[in-house]
């Protein structure tokens, strides 16, 4: 019995082979999930301190040894004010509310109707719905615990850290390689690659420099009214509230909420609603405005298609989307504009000139 078999026909063994990169890919997807906001972490910080790392290189002439400073410098510039900001507020708003709690005793809100009469029935309403110090102070405690897990005790968290970093020590030593070798598999011509990947840079530094200058912008905005409205400390809250802005899923909001809330129970009903007012409108929403603005103007995105990816993204990815989300979009972008470009010079094939970047 002979062993030989015919070869399949160009097109069924095309179609195969399509068929195994396909399913290749997806299980390559389902494998590299788990690591998949490490990796859009570390590519951002690669990015970003690439820069860094070889003007270091260039003068220390060890890789290795620029790399680890480059990442050191990563380290103290961004992880570190994080952590130690967002955990300092979180005791502060802790004890805010212990405060809160302990104001909101029974003979004082006595005292609140009888200086109040037009908030008596709100009150009772309340009393008779809600135990007010019970609610602060299980509220507090949910809030100290979502906090130490947030900055201290997550092991997911502490896990993709470390991944982080070891993911982008390797973006930074070996970013040349891996930029060639991205560039092999890929279909692109020269011109085409350096589109795609110099949309990507762009889209990385768009989106971290946006948020920074919206943040600077919301701090300034904060502490702005703080001055205002006299209340203590503008300059350190506005910078607290800037540095917030930067935190996924935390806000200016966390600063002037409690102190309107404070300003309210004082009797100053004026400046509490100023605040409101103030907080919701200019601090809260300023961020949907500019941020779009800055990132759209830099990748040649209209506002409402560079809201919708970083929204989106958000929605979708979690805390990383708001770099992948714009990503995913400028990616798209780029591929669309090479579709065009070879379907205007009449097919769909690449030009002759096929080679990574350099």
């Amino acid at each position: 019995m002979s062993n030989k078999h015919d070869a399949l026909p160009p097109t069924l063994s095309l179609i195969a082979v399509g068929i195994l990169v396909l399913l290749g890919i997806i299980l390559c997807y389902l494998i590299t999930a788990p690591f998949i906001p490490a990796l859009v972490w570390s590519f951002t910080l690669a990015v970003l301190f690439a820069p860094v790392e070889r003007v270091l290189r260039a003068r220390l002439r060890k890789p290795a040894l620029s790399v680890s400073i480059a990442m050191t410098i990563a380290a103290a510039l961004v992880v570190a004010p994080v952590i130690f900001v967002s955990a300092a507020l979180l005791e502060s708003i802790i004890d805010s509310m212990d405060a809160m709690s302990a104001v909101l005793s029974t003979e004082d809100r006595r005292g609140l109707s009888q200086d109040y009469p037009e908030l008596s029935a709100v009150i009772v309403w309340l009393d008779n719905r809600l135990d007010l110090p019970q609610f602060f102070q299980s509220f507090t405690a949910w809030l100290q615990r979502w906090g130490t897990s947030l900055i201290l005790g997550s092991i997911t968290s502490i896990i993709n850290l470390l991944l982080t970093f070891y993911f982008l020590f390797y973006l930074l030593r070996d970013r040349t390689w891996m930029v060639a070798a991205i560039g092999k598999l890929l279909p692109f011509s020269l011109a085409e690659y350096r589109l795609l990947a110099d949309r990507m840079e762009k889209t990385v530094f768009a989106s971290v420099y946006g948020t920074a200058a919206v943040s600077v912008l919301q701090g300034f905005l904060g502490g702005l009214v703080f001055w205002w409205l006299d209340l203590p400390s503008p300059v350190f809250w506005g910078v607290i509230m800037g540095l917030l802005g930067i935190v996924p899923f935390l806000g200016a909001f966390i600063v002037w909420v409690p102190a309107s809330i404070a300003l309210a129970l004082n009797g100053q009903w004026g400046a509490a609603a100023i605040l409101v007012i103030w907080g919701t409108f200019i601090v809260g929403l300023i961020d949907n405005i500019v941020y779009p603005i800055l990132v759209g103007r830099q990748l040649a995105l209209h506002s409402m298609l560079s809201f919708i990816a970083i929204v989106g993204g958000i929605v979708i990815f979690g805390a990383h989307g708001f770099v992948l989300g714009p990503l995913i979009v400028a990616a798209t972008q780029s591929l669309f504009e090479i579709l065009r470009t070879r379907l205007d010079h009449g097919g769909f094939a690449a030009p002759a000139e096929s080679a990574p970047v350099p």
